[in-house]
């Protein structure tokens, strides 16, 4: 939209006619505004199956829905990965 046309009291698309994605990524990311991946990262030290539901998501590639959830989701498939190993350590430890 050329700003002569906006004088004339109509709104500006929020999209670009050439790049029909800049306009995509406008809305907030869910769980609030941080992410599922995040989010999942942060309550995982409470409940660490949310780690593993964020790796799934991760694994099922969720973020192609939206990129801004992949560094979340990689984050919490790490700390999946950290717990799995600290706990079978522990078990090995425990049980030998």
């Amino acid at each position: 939209m050329d700003t002569s046309e906006q004088g004339n009291g109509d709104y500006a698309p929020i999209r670009d006619s050439e790049d029909p994605q800049l306009g995509k990524f406008d809305k907030p990311l869910p769980c609030f505004g941080c992410g599922i991946g995040w989010f999942s990262l942060l309550l995982g030290f409470a409940c660490p199956l949310l780690w593993y539901y964020a790796t799934i998501l991760y694994f099922g590639n969720y973020y192609h829905k939206d990129p801004r959830e992949r560094a979340g989701l990689a984050a919490s498939a790490i700390a999946a990965l950290v717990f799995t190993i600290a706990v079978l350590i522990a078990v090995l430890v425990i049980f030998l």
